[in-house]
């Protein structure tokens, strides 16, 4: 692995802030067949053996698919044991066109975008080891992926954002409520329109759900979701595009990141 940062330590495990093992952890981009491959295999873990997803490409035990090759991965291990704990990929214009195009556009018709796409880099596939879901993996990888954005001089960053439909779309609605409120207030960002539409139109009932996690700080760093969500089957997701232009990202986070 490249490593480009790394948290210390020396809290008994019980009450260290960046998980079970007291080395602390590391943060930087994968550079083996090994290293992606253990990537490959906590994807699995996260998305196949407790979210339920349902890959066709997935083959023994490892989330493998045709991005894979083009992307930059990220990743977060256990400092002594070098157990990754976290990931996420970053595919940039030059290696979208290589590989036929962005992930995203398997689910999202991306010509709203216009002109920026020249200067944009999707990122996606993340996920954290469940003993890990307290912050600090997010943050370092958010740091790595802020880094690899400034050095190469992109601007804009765009993913998706999934919510479970074990709700039935509870959770979708509330997230494209909010997202309508703030897609009026910024009336010149650019719009993506979903391939296969979750339909997320509100039916008058306004039963009790929390914008998720992940969703929040995405939104706290300054992005905006930029459409409305997509169907994913193999998740049983509706996907929203998310989209983050790092001019406007968050003050507080501009200085955290370096950016």
């Amino acid at each position: 692995m490249l490593e480009l940062a790394r948290i210390q330590s020396n809290i008994p495990a019980s009450a260290a802030c960046a998980g079970p093992e007291t080395g602390g952890l590391a943060m930087g981009l994968a550079r083996s067949n090994e290293e992606l491959e253990a990537i490959q295999r906590l994807r699995y873990r996260v998305f196949t053996e407790e979210m339920n997803a349902v890959f066709p490409d997935a083959t023994d035990g490892l989330d493998a698919d045709r991005f894979d090759p083009w992307c930059e991965h990220f990743m977060v291990s256990e400092i002594g044991t070098g157990k990754v704990v976290g990931t996420y990929r970053l595919l940039d214009p030059d290696n979208a066109r290589k590989a036929g195009g962005y992930y995203s556009e398997s689910e999202f018709d991306l010509s709203g975008l216009g002109a920026i796409r020249r200067n944009l880099v999707e990122v996606g596939r993340s996920c954290i080891h469940p003993d890990y879901r307290n912050g600090a993996v997010i943050m370092l990888l958010w740091s790595g992926i802020a880094n690899m954005v400034k050095r190469a001089g992109f601007r804009h960053v765009l993913g998706c954002a999934s919510v479970s439909l074990r709700d039935d779309g509870v959770t979708a609605r509330e997230v494209w409520r909010r997202a309508q409120a703030d897609m009026a207030n910024q009336p010149q960002m650019p719009r993506v329109m979903p391939l296969h539409r979750y339909p997320v139109d509100d039916s008058g009932q306004r039963l009790p759900a929390r914008i998720p996690p992940l969703i929040k700080g995405y939104l706290k760093l300054g992005a905006a979701i930029c459409g409305e969500p997509a169907w994913d089957p193999d998740f049983n997701t509706a996907d929203f595009p998310v989209l983050l232009d790092v001019q406007h990202m968050d003050t507080r986070y501009r200085r955290h990141f370096g950016l």
